[in-house]
């Protein structure tokens, strides 16, 4: 069984027992949280599919931790011009567990 999620302006396919990282989400390390936006659920042969979302779907899951990804680098250059402009970023993120997927 597995149903594809919508949070954080993307959309992840997830099974359960699966560890994926999200968006930052604001919850406690060790809180439960339900993910309401779940876009299809499949079972073997049961599809359901939702418009936009699936009635009555919901994803429990499991916050494991909070943290940062790896950084992403900016290099703005312009050659001949003495121009060089450099930054980076790194991604807040929240590691979700998930624990079952109903219907």
């Amino acid at each position: 069984m597995y149903a594809v999620i919508a949070t954080g302006g993307k959309q992840y396919k997830v099974e359960q027992g699966q560890t994926l990282k999200v968006e930052k989400l604001d919850a406690e390390v060790g809180a439960d949280v339900d993910l309401s936006k779940v876009l299809m659920i499949a079972n073997e042969s049961d599809i359901k599919v939702g418009s936009p979302y699936v009635e009555g779907g919901v994803v429990k899951a499991t916050v494991k931790s909070h943290g940062r990804g790896k950084k992403v680098k900016i290099i703005k250059f312009r050659r001949r011009k003495h121009h060089r402009k450099q930054m980076g970023h790194r991604q807040h993120y929240t590691e979700l567990t998930i624990n079952s997927i109903s219907s």
